[in-house]
Parts: structure tokens; C-alpha cells; sequence
């Protein structure tokens, strides 16, 4: 697969303007968005991707945040997967405009093994921890 960064900074206007109407207090996921703003890059993971050939990646910065959401709901693969089709808060979440059509689920195995191939099983949970500690909510010991 070939990455194509994308800028994933805007969260997208009817994206946007739905969710508020659905939840006008927010919830855990637009509040992580809103607080946190895009936690992961695709130049994050850019070492990951052969920019040789092949097809164009899905947004590694997409899957690292699907990844973690799926892992604190406790949802398989398929189930994570239908959430970012499903879900109006994790397309939010996720910058993704209310008509993405999501992905296959097997891309996130996918992309869990590509962190472990290239030694990078612990950048999740440091970006996540990096991101807190610089809002102050977690301090080093």
C-alpha cells in the first residue's frame, strides 16, 4: 500500500452540524475530539507504507484512532468497523465527512501488524500519553 497524507484537521461542516444536533452536550468521543483535536498524524506512520507502488492506504491516522476506540469499547474488528459507518460521534471523532463508507474490517488487523512489524507497538498509547500530559491531565514520576 501506498500512504497519501491527508490533512485531517477540520472536522467536516454537515459532519459537524449533525452531531451537535444528536448529542448538543457532546459525548466521550466528541469531547476526546474537541479537547484533543487530531492526536495522530499520517506522517506518524509514514516509515510504514512503501510509497513504491500499490494501492493508496487508508488514513493510518484514521486506523490508530478506530484502534483506540475499538479498544475501549471492547469490539471485535467487524464491529469497530461497522462503528465508523455506523456512528455519527466517531465520524466526528474521526474528521470523517457523514457519508464515508468506512473500510473493509480486516484493514485493522492489517494495521496492527504493521505496527508490530516495524517495532511500533507502543505509538498509540505514547502519542495518547504525550497528548495528556501536554493538556496537564497526566504528570511523570
Amino acid at each position: 500500500m501506498t500512504l497519501h497524507k491527508k490533512n485531517r484537521g477540520d472536522i467536516p461542516l454537515q459532519t459537524a452540524k449533525v452531531a451537535r444536533a444528536a448529542f448538543p452536550n457532546g459525548n466521550v468521543y466528541m469531547m476526546m475530539r474537541d479537547e484533543l483535536g487530531v492526536v495522530y498524524s499520517d506522517e506518524d506512520f509514514a516509515t510504514l507504507y512503501s510509497a513504491e507502488c500499490g494501492q493508496p492506504a487508508l488514513s493510518p491516522a484514521v486506523l490508530a484512532l478506530v484502534t483506540v476506540m475499538q479498544f475501549a469499547e471492547g469490539l471485535t474488528d467487524r464491529q469497530a468497523a461497522d462503528q465508523v459507518r455506523a456512528r455519527i460521534d466517531w465520524k466526528y471523532a474521526l474528521g470523517l465527512e457523514l457519508t464515508n463508507e468506512g473500510f473493509d474490517y480486516s484493514i485493522l488487523s492489517e494495521f496492527r501488524s504493521r505496527l508490530i512489524a516495524g517495532g511500533r507497538s507502543h505509538q498509540l498509547l505514547d502519542a495518547m500519553l504525550k497528548r495528556f500530559s501536554e493538556k496537564g491531565w497526566i504528570k511523570a514520576r
